[in-house]
């Protein structure tokens, strides 16, 4: 594999002017969500998007600030080994050279990309017993194994929290399905008021505090501000806490560790928090191929604000 140096100082620079206090507002992030606005997810007014890239993202503090985060339509967090978390981001409006730092699959992945068509997915590894998983699954591999140029190192970050992938030398995905892209309208009637949710792992922490200012949700990890190299503070205008079951995978870490299989195809409780309110309700999703939806107690849908969604995958 061909391994290159890479520096973020200047980006970096940028970050600390832009600052990460909590009582600051982040920069305008791109118009990105990937959503339709049609009567009810999968409508016939729902049209196909363009091609979905998803990266598995450090989420360790050693793998912080991550690079090209801001401009995901939808990110989700997944719990893994250790009681820590990682992300998995799908990128399909703007697709930044630059994103990283890259990680591991897991089970979990391979089980959530079959609703966004047939995605590409970019990840560095994972356990022999995860791969023949992920080779069954609906998806274009492009790991570090795969697609070696489109990966090099940054040497002034420690192994292996430094490896970053170019999108653009990435195989192209299918069109994103119009039946998963995330319905968009406005807020529905009631919900409770709120300022902060939390969502607590065995060993980590994601928190969302609302900024009336920007009327975007502003996160934390493990009780610090969550920034991005070259955007700052990180803040979304929708956050989804779906409640899903957790089984134990046969992988193993090397402390000895389980590694949890999040159960994303089914059903379940959920939180929808945009415009600084909460809205009780469900998810379901009947099968690998077809989008997760979300409705409120009464069986409504549940739309989303436009711009980049969070899925945060909390175990029951």
């Amino acid at each position: 594999m061909r391994i290159r140096s890479r520096t973020f100082s200047a980006a970096l620079a940028a970050l600390a002017l832009a600052g990460i206090s909590a009582c600051e507002p982040a920069p305008a992030p791109p118009q990105q969500g990937g959503g339709v606005t049609s009567d009810q997810q999968g409508g016939a007014g729902a049209p196909d998007g363009p091609p979905v890239v998803a990266v598995k993202i450090d989420n360790a503090a050693e793998g912080r600030p991550p690079v090209g985060l801001e401009a995901a339509d939808v990110v989700y967090l997944e719990p893994v080994e250790g009681g820590l978390s990682r992300i998995l981001a799908l990128f399909a409006t703007h697709k930044p050279t630059t994103i990283g730092p890259v990680r591991s699959a897991r089970e979990t992945d391979a089980e959530i990309l079959p609703q966004y068509g047939r995605p590409t997915l970019a990840y560095s590894g994972a356990a022999p017993e995860v791969l023949p998983t992920i080779d069954a699954a609906p998806l274009t591999d492009a790991s570090d194994a795969r697609v070696p140029d489109a990966y090099s190192r940054d040497d002034s970050r420690p192994v292996p929290h430094n490896l970053f992938v170019d999108s653009t030398k990435l195989p192209p995905g299918q069109p994103w399905s119009g039946a998963s892209r995330p319905l968009v309208g406005d807020a529905p009637a009631g919900g409770a008021p709120t300022e902060r949710y939390e969502v607590h792992y065995t060993a980590a922490t994601a928190g969302f505090f609302f900024n009336h200012d920007n009327r975007r949700w502003m996160i934390s990890m493990d009780g610090e501000p969550y920034a991005a190299v070259n955007s700052g503070r990180l803040g979304v205008s929708t956050v989804i806490v779906q409640k899903v079951r957790t089984h134990d995978s046969v992988v193993r870490d090397a402390a000895g560790n389980t590694s949890p299989v999040a159960e994303t195809i089914g059903s379940g409780q959920a939180i929808v928090l945009r415009d600084g309110k909460s809205y009780a309700g469900t998810w379901n999703r009947p099968s690998p191929e077809s989008p997760t939806t979300y409705a409120d107690q009464a069986g409504a849908p549940l739309p989303v604000a436009a711009g980049q969604v969070w899925v945060v995958l909390e175990p029951n």
